[in-house]
This record gives C-alpha cells, sequence and structure tokens, in this order.
C-alpha cells in the first residue's frame, strides 16, 4: 500500500475583495493560534460570556440570547427559524435575491405556510406589499434580508418591523453582508430575531454565526407544542451550554465548541467595541465612496439603484463585450479577488466587498487598480 505524500501548508497571499470572506485583522488571525483550552474551562465559559457580551454592543442589544452559534451563518439562521417556527405555522419571507430565496427554503423544511413577497433583481420589497398580506391572513414570522449579497440591495428595516409588529408577527433579520458595517441597533428598531456571520464586516475567518433572539421570539421557543426538528440547533439545548438568564457559571455539555474560532470572535468584537460603532460604519461608508470614485474613473457602473444601495457589498454590471470570468482570472494572478454574479446575475456582474479590514482606502485602491489593469489587459477601454 502506498501512501500519499501531502505538502506543508502554504496558502497564497490573497487581497479577498469578493462578497466573503474578507481579509481579517491580523490581530484575529495571530488569536486563533493561542494556548488551547477545555471547552469547559473556567477560562473558556468566562470567554464565552465576554463573547456574548461583545456581541451584544455589535447587535445594539441587551437581549441575552445572543451569541456565536457554532456553524458558518447559515446555520444561524436555520437554528433561528427551525427554533421559532413549527409546522403549519404562517411565514412571510421578502425574497430581493437568493439569500430571500434561502430564507424561503428554510421556512419551509420547518413545515411553515411560507408565503413570499418578491422583489426584481437590484430592487427592494415595499413593506406595503407585506401589510397586505397580513392583514389577509395574519403569519407568526416576517423574514428579510437586509443587505442581498447577490444584488448589493439594502432593505429598509423600520418599515418591515412596522408591518409585521401591527399585525403581531416576529421580525426576523438576516444581517449577514450588514452587521458590524452599517447601523443596525436591534432594540431601537424592534428587530425580534437576527442572524450573521463572521467573516464580513466582522473581520474574523469563516466558521461561527452570531445571532440574537429577543424575549418576544425566545417566549415562543419556549411555548411550543413539540421539539423542533434539529437536536443540534435546539435553542433549549443550547442555552444551557452557554447559559440562560441568570444562570450559574456552572454549564451543561451540549457540543465540542470551536474554541480557537471563538478566540477569533472574541478578538474581533473586542477591536469592533475599541473601535465604536459610529466609526466602524463610517469606515465602511468612506470605504464604499473611495470605491464608487474609482469605478468612475475606470468608467464602470454598479448595478444597484443608488436609492438603496448598501456601502458593505458592491455589484458592478459587467461592461459589454467583457469576458467576466477572465478579468476575475487576471485578478486572482495578481493576488486580489473579486466575486462573480450569483443565480439570475451570473455572468453579469462582478461583487466587490468592502467590509472589514478591507474597507481602508488604501486596501480600496490597490483593488481598483489591479482591476483597471486586468481590463486592460482585456483590452477594453472605458
Amino acid at each position: 500500500m502506498t501512501h500519499a505524500t501531502i505538502p506543508p501548508l502554504n496558502p497564497p497571499e490573497r487581497l479577498l475583495m469578493g462578497p466573503g470572506p474578507s481579509n481579517p485583522d491580523p490581530r484575529v488571525l495571530e488569536s486563533l493560534g493561542r494556548t488551547l483550552v477545555g471547552h469547559l474551562d473556567p477560562y473558556f465559559v468566562e470567554l464565552m460570556d465576554q463573547t456574548m457580551g461583545g456581541l451584544r454592543d455589535v447587535f445594539g442589544t441587551r437581549n441575552h440570547h445572543t451569541l456565536p452559534i457554532s456553524a458558518t451563518g447559515s446555520g444561524g439562521l436555520e437554528a433561528i427559524i427551525m427554533n421559532v417556527l413549527e409546522p403549519g405555522d404562517g411565514a412571510v419571507v421578502c425574497v430581493i435575491g437568493h439569500f430571500g430565496q434561502r430564507l424561503a427554503e428554510l421556512a419551509a423544511r420547518a413545515g411553515a405556510d411560507v408565503r413570499v413577497v418578491e422583489a426584481a433583481p437590484g430592487q427592494i420589497v415595499d413593506a406595503a406589499e407585506v401589510d397586505r398580506l397580513l392583514e389577509a391572513k395574519p403569519a407568526k414570522l416576517v423574514a428579510f434580508v437586509h443587505v442581498e449579497t447577490t444584488t448589493g440591495a439594502c432593505q429598509p428595516i423600520e418599515p418591515m418591523v412596522a408591518a409585521a409588529h401591527k399585525h403581531g408577527a416576529l421580525v426576523m433579520m438576516d444581517c449577514v453582508t450588514s452587521l458590524g458595517g452599517m447601523p443596525i441597533d436591534i432594540d431601537a428598531l424592534g428587530v425580534d430575531a437576527a442572524g450573521s456571520c463572521t467573516q464580513k464586516c466582522l473581520g474574523a475567518p469563516p466558521g461561527l454565526a452570531p445571532i440574537t433572539v429577543g424575549p418576544r421570539a425566545m417566549a415562543k421557543v419556549k411555548a411550543r407544542k413539540q421539539k423542533p426538528h434539529t437536536w443540534y440547533f435546539d435553542f433549549q439545548l443550547l442555552f444551557q451550554y452557554w447559559g440562560e438568564t441568570g444562570a450559574t457559571k456552572k454549564r451543561a455539555f451540549h457540543h465540542t465548541a470551536p474554541i480557537s474560532s471563538i478566540y477569533g470572535m472574541h478578538e474581533a468584537v473586542r477591536l469592533s467595541i475599541d473601535e465604536g460603532r459610529e466609526a466602524r460604519w463610517a469606515r465602511h461608508q468612506e470605504g464604499h465612496e473611495a470605491l464608487v470614485r474609482g469605478l468612475d474613473r475606470l468608467g464602470l457602473q454598479l448595478f444597484t439603484p443608488a436609492t438603496h444601495r448598501a456601502p458593505t457589498i458592491n455589484v458592478i454590471s459587467v461592461p459589454d463585450g467583457v469576458d467576466e470570468a477572465k478579468v476575475r482570472g487576471r485578478l486572482l494572478d495578481m493576488g486580489v479577488e473579486m466575486g462573480g454574479g450569483l443565480g439570475a446575475l451570473a455572468g453579469k456582474v462582478w461583487r466587490v466587498g468592502v467590509m472589514g479590514y478591507n474597507a481602508e482606502p488604501e486596501r480600496v485602491t490597490r483593488f481598483v487598480d489591479a482591476l483597471e489593469a486586468a481590463l486592460k489587459a482585456e483590452g477594453w477601454r472605458a
């Protein structure tokens, strides 16, 4: 029997300007290599509490049930939906792109009666449509994506919350591409549950799903008629490990947490708090504006209308006659990554993230210069 030879790990240097992951702050990367402790070690239990407290600051909430789920962002969103919804419950899901469709699929798999309100790519849902649907037939949950990663569209939060709460529905928000990079204040906005990820604006590697679940949503979770069809994501079990309100430091084993990943999350939220939420939001906006100026210089247009364009994910229309995949390939040869289109926009757009550590003018400028060189190499002139 022969044995395979595996070379040492030596990943290439990349400027990650796609839809995610983005480059983490070097201090976050350094934290991942710190000494490992056990997942029930008193030090780690204290670290769990500190991380939860930091995430409350990032989300703008006092919700006790705020933690990083041991899964990627999609796992956190699934956890919320599988715990809040029971078979037969009504759910209204707003779809402004691929990830809204994913929310609808998750709700359907939870056994909910799902009604979809859909907008064309690049557009947003009119909250009045949600209001009309709920007027005709109530629902337990309204779910929407704050920033749609496939189109760059930003769905306003306040009108959606107002429409849902008017009819007694809970509100769940996917803030995967906005948390830590755009103004979000969960308590002030009245959002009942929200889920995000680590690898975008928060500036950590992928692998955890920060969520926050408010008291109205947790009341529904605790009033379930039957257990959710998931053991791993069952909030009643999960919070015996992460700690219920007023719980002691003694925790019940649920799963072996990804300790090193939580070290990284702890450092990422520490850096976010040190920077300040408003300063961080402003930095992301400035990075976006620097990108827009650079695109204007190159004669490139953003796909998303300016009225509801997100600063964190920038969707660029591919010029006529340009092979978008070849341009991305040339960029990668220069050590720079950007994303292609997804779903209905595949082959039609590029997606550029200005998120976390990369939301800095010098890194944006490096990207624009590389994009210009790649376009010229393909023979395109504005």
